[in-house]
C-alpha cells in the first residue's frame, strides 16, 4: 500500500479543497492518504508556521488562495522542498473567464454561501487555531473537544479537520514534566479526549520530525524508555480521569476525527435520553 501525505491550503474553510481531494482519491486503489488541513490561511506568518509542517510530512500541496502574493510564496516555497503544488480551482476559473469575458473576482471564499452553517465552520477554525498545543487554556470551557496527547500524536491536524466539521476544538501536549493546567480536569461543557499511538510508531514519527528540521536524531525525544514513560503516564491521566481514548496508531486523520464525532455524538444522545 503506498502512502501520500496531502497539504490542503485553503484562505477560506477547506470545504471545497476536501471535496475534490476525496473525489480524485477515489480514483486510486491502495492509497493510504494522510490528509493535512490548513484553512483561513491569509498571512505569511500563517504560512510560515504550515510549511514548517508540510517539510516534516512532505507530500503534494492543493491549494486555493487567491492573494497572489501568499500564492507565488508558497509555490515556491514548495519548489525549494520539490513537492509538487496544484492550484484547485485554476483551471475552471480560467475557462469560465474566458468564456465570460471577464476577469474573476478574486475574493477569499466567495464560492460558499455565507449561512449560519459557514460562519460557525469558521468561527470553530478560528477557535481551533487559536488554542493549539495549549494556548488559551483560560477559554477551554467554550471548546466542544479538547484533545489530549503526547508530542506526535495527530493532535493539530486532528484538530483542524474537527474544526472543518465546525468543532471548536483545542489540544493540549502531555509532558511528564510539565504538567497540564488544572482546568483540564475540571472541564464540563468540552469532551475531552485521549490520543495515544504505538512505542515504534511515535519514536519513528519522532526521528523523522528531527530529521526534517536538521537536529540530531538521538535525543531523549526519541529515547524507547523516555517516550514508553511518555505514553504510559499519559495512559493513566486519560484513565483516572475516564477519559475516552482513541489509539492513532493506524488511523487517518479523518478515521482519528470521526472516531471523535462518534464520541461526542453518542454523549449528546445519552444526555438527551
Amino acid at each position: 500500500m503506498g502512502r501520500l501525505h496531502l497539504h490542503l491550503i485553503s484562505d477560506s474553510t477547506g470545504e471545497t479543497l476536501e471535496n475534490i481531494a476525496k473525489a480524485a482519491i477515489a480514483q486510486f486503489d491502495d492509497v493510504e492518504v494522510v490528509r493535512h488541513f490548513w484553512p483561513m490561511v491569509r498571512s505569511e506568518s500563517h504560512l510560515d508556521r504550515i510549511m514548517a509542517e508540510v517539510q516534516a510530512s512532505p507530500g503534494m500541496i492543493l491549494f486555493t488562495l487567491v492573494n497572489g502574493e501568499l500564492r507565488v510564496s508558497l509555490e515556491r516555497r514548495a519548489g525549494a522542498l520539490n513537492l509538487p503544488t496544484v492550484a484547485a480551482l485554476d483551471a475552471v476559473t480560467d475557462a469560465l473567464s474566458r468564456m465570460l469575458g471577464q476577469e474573476a473576482k478574486a475574493r477569499p471564499g466567495r464560492q460558499h454561501v455565507l449561512d449560519a452553517a459557514y460562519f460557525a465552520r469558521v468561527e470553530a477554525i478560528q477557535f481551533t487555531v487559536a488554542h493549539d498545543d495549549g494556548i488559551g487554556w483560560e477559554n477551554w470551557e467554550q471548546a466542544d473537544i479538547v484533545l489530549a496527547g503526547v508530542s506526535r500524536t495527530s493532535k493539530t491536524p486532528t484538530s483542524i479537520y474537527l474544526a472543518n466539521r465546525g468543532f471548536k476544538t483545542a489540544n493540549i501536549p502531555i509532558v511528564p514534566e510539565s504538567p497540564p493546567p488544572p482546568a483540564l480536569y475540571n472541564l464540563k461543557r468540552p469532551m475531552v479526549v485521549g490520543l495515544t499511538t504505538g512505542l515504534d510508531r511515535l519514536v519513528q514519527v519522532r526521528r523523522n520530525r528531527l530529521l526534517s528540521l536538521n537536529q540530531a536524531p538521538e535525543t531523549s525525544y526519541v529515547d524507547d524508555e523516555r517516550v514508553k514513560a511518555e505514553l504510559a503516564y499519559a495512559r493513566r491521566m486519560f484513565a483516572d480521569n475516564g477519559w475516552p481514548v482513541i489509539d492513532v496508531t493506524r488511523r487517518s486523520i479523518e478515521e482519528t476525527a470521526a472516531a471523535v464525532i462518534k464520541l461526542v455524538e453518542d454523549r449528546g444522545a445519552s444526555m438527551g435520553a
